[in-house]
């Protein structure tokens, strides 16, 4: 049996007065993939949040491989092996592509060593080190939040909707990339998702969420589960 890599139970959390997430509970497996997906304003970005440490739990637990990490920082849940790429553009926009890059490590030696991993999925970096991050274009700027996370060889990856507003070549040059990290490392992986095919590529399973709950769930490789999906985001 597959050890709990995530595992939250009767988690409640929200901002100040206001909860999102209502006693939600559930689970990943080491090196699976699980793709939550829901409308917005459905509390999904908040969830990955609160796992993050940045939001506080009203009530329930986070345990991370069994250890509680329910009230741990950011930068102590980071240093356990979760990296968080977000939704919005967590990037040094004044620092070049280099400097981005090593702030996903602890030790600067291994940086040579990993961007080799890393222009090798993207080389769209390679030669681009010095460039200021704020330049690039949307898509890179997505591209380099994953080879971010990536650097630190983490054991766990939470994606916040990775894929909006990019380019189909752009999206499925990351599912490669997410892919092929889950091959070689069987890094555990937790995506928010709008993008249903991406997600279904990626993930092993799926949840839906609605109004901070959970309200169906399965696998991502059943053949209904993209019309089953699609119904309950129209409702």
């Amino acid at each position: 049996m597959s050890q709990i890599a995530l595992d939250l139970q009767d988690v409640t959390s929200g901002y100040q007065a206001s909860v999102v997430l209502r006693k939600l509970s559930m689970s990943v497996a080491e090196g699976e993939a699980v793709a939550l997906l829901g409308k917005n304003g459905m509390g999904k970005t908040t969830l990955l949040k609160t796992v993050m440490g940045y939001l506080p739990k009203k009530t329930g637990a986070i345990k991370l491989r069994g250890q509680d990490i329910t009230r741990l920082s950011p930068h102590r849940i980071a240093r356990e092996g979760v990296a968080y790429a977000p939704q919005e553009h967590a990037l040094f926009q004044d620092l070049s592509i280099r400097d981005n890059l090593r702030l996903g490590l602890v030790k600067v030696s291994v940086f040579d060593e990993r961007f080799a991993e890393i222009e090798a999925i993207f080389p769209v970096f390679k030669r681009r080190l010095k460039q200021f991050a704020g330049t690039l274009s949307g898509g890179e700027q997505k591209m380099l939040l994953v080879a971010r996370a990536l650097m630190m060889r983490p054991s766990i990856i939470l994606l916040d909707e990775i894929t909006e507003g990019l380019q189909p070549s752009v999206i499925d040059r990351l599912a490669e990339a997410l892919l092929g990290e889950r091959s070689r490392r069987g890094t555990t992986l937790l995506l928010i998702e709008q993008n249903v095919p991406f997600a279904l590529k990626v993930a092993d399973r799926y949840a839906l969420l609605k109004q901070g709950e959970i309200i169906d769930h399965g696998n991502a490789k059943d053949g209904g589960a993209a019309a089953s999906i699609f119904e309950h985001l129209r409702l």
